[in-house]
């Protein structure tokens, strides 16, 4: 999909800002809308849709649970 999107999620990143899902969640966005800076028509929906993205982004990290690494790199199911 979009390989320059890092990981979030420990044990990749010890630390994450807004400023860094907010990045992904424009990448993201970008990515998908295949504009690098919407028009001025579409910038409403382009703008609504990274905060949406960031805001489930933060959602999704807040409630992932990393479980010891012994049996692998994967996320708690």
């Amino acid at each position: 999909m979009c390989r320059s999107i890092k990981t979030l999620r420990e044990p990749y990143a010890e630390q994450v800002t807004e400023a860094d899902i907010r990045a992904a969640a424009l990448q993201y966005v970008r990515k998908i809308s295949g504009f690098r800076a919407p028009a001025a028509h579409n910038a409403r929906a382009f703008d609504h849709a990274v905060a949406t993205i960031a805001g489930a982004t933060r959602e999704l990290l807040d409630q992932l649970e990393v479980r010891s690494q012994a049996g692998g790199s994967r996320a708690a199911s």
